[in-house]
C-alpha cells in the first residue's frame, strides 16, 4: 500500500507534470501564431480566406474534444495526455509546410485536433490533481498556459530575427514539444479508481450530460467570448475609437493579457477564502464595470483601466467553471469537461465573428455591452457552482445539511 509520504511525492509530482503540459500546450499554439504571417504568405491566401481558414482549426479542436473526454474517463489522462500533446506537437509542423489554402486548410484541420485532445485531456488530468489536493489549484494550470504563450512570443521574435523560416522554427518547436511530452509523462496519475476501465463493456447509454454540465457550458461560451472580444478588438478599440498611435493602442491588450495572468496567479487562494461561487459572481461583476468604463471613457488612460479590470475580473471564472465540471462526477469527469471546453472554446471563436457584424450597426465601443450583458449573466448565474446536494442511498437516511460557509466550513 502506498504510503502518505509517496503519495504525496506523486501529487507534487503530477502538479509539476500539469504545469508543464499547460505551458508547452500555450507554448505551441503561441508558435503557430506568432508565425501566421508567414504561413499566410507561403500559402498565397489573403485575409478574407484565412480567415475561413482558421474556422478549420476551430472545427477540428471541437471535434476531438468531445472524443478525447471520454476517451480520457476510459482510459487514464496518463495515456490521452501525452497522445495528445505528441499530436499537437507533431502537427505543428505542418502549416509551416502548406504552400496553398488546401494545404493549408487540412493542416490547420489536424492541428485543431490535436490542440483539442490536449486541451481536454489536461484539464482533465487538473481536476484530478485538485481532487487530490482537496484546495483550488485550476487557476494557476491556465495562467502557466499564458505564460507559455507569453515564452512563444519572445521565441518566435528572436528566431524570425534570425531570419529563420516558419518551417524550420516549428520543426523545432515541435521536436522540443515532443521532448517535454515524453519527460513529463510519467508524473501523470493514473486512472481514478471509480473512473471505467479500458477493458470494460462499451458505454450504455444510460450517460446523459447532466443539465447542470450545459448550465455551466453556457456559461463558459459567454465568458469565452468575453475573452475573445479583448483579444481581437482592445487594440482596434483605443485606435479607431480614441485615435490613440498604434503604440499606445498596443497596451490595451499587453493591460488585459497582463492582468488575466496575474489574476489566475492568485485566484487559488482567493477562492480557497472565499469559494468559487463568489470568484464567479464578483469576478463577473468586475469585469462587467471595467467593459462599460472602456467602452465609454472618451480617455485613453482610463480605457487601458477599462481593460486591466475586465482581465482581472476574468481571470478566475473559467478555470471555475472547467473544475466544476470535473468535480460534478469523478467517472465522467472528461467528458464533461469536454462540454464546457468544447462550448467555451466556440465562444472564444465566435468574439470577433459576433461584434464584427454589429459594427454596421452601432460604433464599434458600443458593441462591447454585448459582453457587458453576458458578465452580468454569468455574475446572476455563479450559484450553479455549489456543488450539487448529493442523492440519498437506498435505505439509508440522509443527515440534514448544515449551512456552508463560503471558505467550505460547516
Amino acid at each position: 500500500m502506498e504510503s502518505a509520504e509517496s503519495a504525496a511525492s506523486s501529487l507534487r509530482a503530477a502538479r509539476l507534470a500539469t504545469f508543464t503540459y499547460f505551458a508547452l500546450n500555450g507554448f505551441l499554439m503561441g508558435m503557430w501564431i506568432v508565425h501566421i504571417p508567414g504561413i499566410e504568405h507561403r500559402a498565397g491566401t489573403g485575409h478574407a480566406l484565412f480567415g475561413w481558414l482558421l474556422l478549420l482549426l476551430g472545427a477540428g479542436a471541437f471535434a476531438a474534444m468531445q472524443v478525447a473526454g471520454p476517451l480520457t474517463d476510459r482510459f487514464g489522462a496518463r495515456v490521452v495526455v501525452p497522445l495528445g500533446a505528441a499530436l499537437c506537437s507533431a502537427t505543428l509542423i505542418l502549416p509551416g509546410l502548406a504552400t496553398n489554402a488546401w494545404t493549408l486548410g487540412a493542416a490547420l484541420l489536424v492541428l485543431g485536433v490535436g490542440n483539442g485532445c490536449l486541451d481536454v485531456s489536461m484539464n482533465a488530468h487538473a481536476v484530478q490533481v485538485e481532487r487530490g489536493y482537496g484546495r483550488p489549484v485550476m487557476s494557476a494550470f491556465h495562467a502557466t498556459y499564458s505564460l507559455g504563450g507569453v515564452l512563444a512570443s519572445l521565441v518566435g521574435a528572436r528566431t524570425l530575427g534570425w531570419g529563420w523560416s516558419p518551417a524550420a522554427t516549428l520543426t523545432a518547436a515541435a521536436a522540443l514539444g515532443l521532448a517535454v511530452t515524453a519527460a513529463a509523462s510519467r508524473a501523470l496519475l493514473g486512472r481514478p479508481a471509480t473512473a471505467p476501465g479500458p477493458d470494460a463493456p462499451a458505454a450504455k447509454p444510460r450517460y446523459r450530460t447532466p443539465r447542470r454540465i450545459w448550465a455551466l457550458a453556457a456559461l463558459a461560451l459567454m465568458i469565452m467570448l468575453c475573452e475573445g472580444v479583448a483579444n481581437d478588438w482592445s487594440v482596434l478599440h483605443l485606435r479607431n475609437v480614441l485615435d490613440a498611435p498604434a503604440a499606445t493602442a498596443a497596451l490595451a491588450f499587453g493591460a488585459f493579457a497582463t492582468a488575466m495572468t496575474t489574476g489566475r496567479l492568485l485566484a487559488d487562494r482567493v477562492a480557497a477564502r472565499v469559494g468559487p461561487v463568489a470568484i464567479l459572481r464578483y469576478g463577473a461583476s468586475a469585469a462587467a464595470l471595467g467593459m462599460t468604463a472602456a467602452a465609454l471613457s472618451p480617455w485613453i488612460p482610463l480605457a487601458l483601466l477599462g481593460w486591466t479590470v475586465f482581465g482581472a475580473g476574468l481571470s478566475g471564472c473559467v478555470p471555475q467553471l472547467f473544475s466544476a465540471a470535473g468535480h460534478t462526477d469523478q467517472s465522467t469527469a472528461g467528458a464533461n469537461v469536454s462540454r464546457v471546453a468544447g462550448l467555451g472554446y466556440l465562444g472564444m471563436l465566435a468574439g470577433p465573428a459576433v461584434i464584427g457584424p454589429l459594427t454596421r450597426l452601432v460604433p464599434l465601443n458600443f458593441t462591447f455591452f454585448l459582453p457587458v450583458a453576458f458578465c452580468v449573466i454569468a455574475a446572476c448565474a455563479a450559484g450553479i457552482l455549489r456543488p450539487p446536494a448529493p442523492e440519498p442511498r437506498p435505505g439509508k437516511a440522509v443527515a440534514p445539511v448544515g449551512v456552508q460557509r463560503s471558505d467550505g466550513a460547516p
